[in-house]
């Protein structure tokens, strides 16, 4: 598909939005706000993007679509705040960050008098999904906006899933984010302690990946780590962190699930203040926390 009729602002276009903006440049006018970090906003240029300078020169275009990637939920609503007011002509906005458990309702309620159409997709994959266009999306919003988000979403989405409210949506990306992080977190400390026992990890790995064991965290490290290099899981702890205490509040009714969830987000409290905030959670295998 290529529709240069359509035109698309992105914000946040960094860590994860910067995959997802290269791959929409391919079928849209794309137009991205400029923020402190230059180098993807300046790639993102070079491939044919429009940098602009404010979100009120951003509303101004007339946009079909408007997506947001942000780090968080209080981020998000300080945009939201701040684009409501200036948004006059009725939009496709799509939601990518992750939210808290009340992030989307907060976020549904101020664009609840404009002519906005939220929706949501956060999504599963990392940086290199993103950039290979096959992150998996959780959709929700009004069932009349999911086969427009589509035409949006399948440049960087291989699958997109329907699971009706924005409420619900969000709620589904925290219980996959618990799944794959705790799994993380146990394929993290099955390398520690493995180098503690001295027991040879290439063997381990092998012996483990024939097994219930095996993971999409697992193999995400393991090639990597037994080759000494523990970058394979591209997730920095800070955002692991608040992800967890995300997921955390959502299942504080759940008390197996939410001491689980607890007893994760004291690994990663503990490398923070070990100052292993900005590290990617691999690299946490070979250092003390």
């Amino acid at each position: 598909m290529n529709n240069r009729n359509l035109k698309v602002g992105f914000i946040g276009a960094g860590y994860m939005g910067y995959g997802m903006a290269k791959n929409l440049i391919k079928n849209f006018t794309v137009f991205v706000i400029a923020h402190s970090n230059r180098k993807p906003i300046q790639k993102l240029v070079n491939d044919g993007a429009i940098e602009v300078n404010s979100y009120k020169e951003l509303v101004s275009l007339n946009l079909d679509c408007l997506m947001m990637c942000v780090t968080n939920t209080p981020i998000a609503i300080k945009i939201a705040e701040e684009l409501s007011p200036l948004i006059n002509n009725k939009i496709l906005l799509i939601d990518l960050t992750t939210h808290d458990k009340t992030g989307t309702t907060k976020m549904k309620n101020i664009f609840s008098t404009t002519n906005v159409k939220y929706t949501v997709n956060p999504v599963m994959g990392g940086p290199v999904q993103s950039e290979e266009g096959v992150l998996g999306g959780i959709w929700g919003g009004d069932i009349n906006n999911f086969n427009e988000s589509n035409i949006y979403l399948q440049s960087f989405c291989k699958n997109v899933f329907n699971f009706g409210s924005v409420e619900k949506a969000a709620q589904a990306k925290l219980l996959s984010n618990f799944l794959s992080l705790i799994t993380t977190t146990t394929v993290i400390e099955f390398f520690r302690s493995a180098k503690n026992l001295d027991i040879d990890l290439k063997l381990l790995c092998e012996v483990a990946k024939l097994g219930s064991g095996n993971s999409g965290a697992l193999n995400r490290i393991a090639d990597k780590a037994i080759q000494g290099d523990y970058k394979g899981y591209i997730f920095s702890v800070n955002n692991t962190l608040k992800d967890l205490t995300y997921i955390n509040d959502l299942l504080e009714d759940s008390k197996n699930a939410e001491e689980l969830s607890r007893i994760a987000i004291n690994f990663y409290e503990s490398a923070k203040e070990k100052g292993h905030g900005d590290l990617l959670v691999s690299e946490l295998i070979e250092k003390e926390y």
